[in-house]
């Protein structure tokens, strides 16, 4: 992952402080946050809850029944957990019920995603693009930015004639990582894994999978769960960056 490497930080409070209750913030029953972590010289606001240690995060979509009562495409909302099942983020599509119901798959769309202090730390931006391997000079696209404003790296879809394939760049649009997804993303009883490999593909560095939630709620739902691991030295904006593939990915193929 070129010069992306970084030591992680431990997690606590100095003196013992503990930051009082975020109020307005989007909650469910049993919601379980995970601690707030000190601030790191160097590491965009918000996104030191990626240093502690984490190498792998899960992404739940919430069931919307208002979607499956009507029909019609709600914004979609994502809780976002480490391997304990805490919540480190919460994000939510942020488009308008035309552009939703009429472009499908292939909106553009802003995601939101914000963290325990209600902070919006991670500002995904996916432009209106083809995705078909017909029109290779217009593919998908997705700038990440973190926090808001400040561009930290983007995920760019590569022509091919079958496979889902994307290159993960930093914010001076460098290639830093490959995504490579297998040719059939339509599969039963059996997770749906995206390899994320170094630029020469020669190793693997990571993997977002599409996790197979049962046969019900696949047939008769959209929301589907993810996963992403990722070495956990890794840089945490390519982290970042990694977070917003899998967006593109699930807007794209599921």
């Amino acid at each position: 992952a070129g010069n992306y490497g970084f030591q992680a930080q431990p997690m606590g409070f100095p003196g013992g402080f503990v930051p009082p209750p975020v109020q307005n913030q989007p909650t469910m029953p049993g919601t379980i946050w995970m601690p707030i972590p000190p601030s790191i010289p160097n590491c965009p606001p918000g996104l030191e809850y990626l240093t502690q240690q984490i190498d792998q995060i899960l992404i739940h979509q919430q069931l919307e029944v208002l979607e499956i009562v009507t029909g019609f495409e709600e914004n979609n909302k994502y809780e976002i957990k480490n391997a304990l099942g805490q919540r480190v983020y919460f994000a939510a599509e942020d488009t308008d019920c035309m552009t939703r119901n009429c472009c499908g798959p292939a909106r553009p769309f802003t995601m939101r995603i914000i963290d325990n202090l209600g902070r919006e730390v991670i500002t995904l931006h996916r432009p209106l693009r083809c995705d078909s391997c017909c029109c290779p000079c217009c593919l998908q696209e997705l700038e990440v930015q973190a926090p808001p404003g400040t561009t930290v790296g983007y995920v760019v879809q590569n022509w091919h004639v079958c496979l889902p394939r994307f290159t993960i760049q930093d914010e001076k649009r460098r290639d830093i990582l490959k995504i490579a997804g297998p040719c059939f993303v339509c599969r039963c009883c059996e997770d749906i894994n995206f390899e994320v490999k170094s630029l020469d593909e020669t190793c693997a560095v990571g993997r977002i999978s599409k996790q197979w939630t049962g046969f019900v709620r696949e047939v008769f739902t959209d929301t589907d769960n993810f996963g992403i691991s990722f070495p956990m030295d890794l840089d945490v904006k390519m982290k970042a960056v990694m977070i917003g593939a899998c967006f593109l990915i699930v807007s794209l193929s599921f």
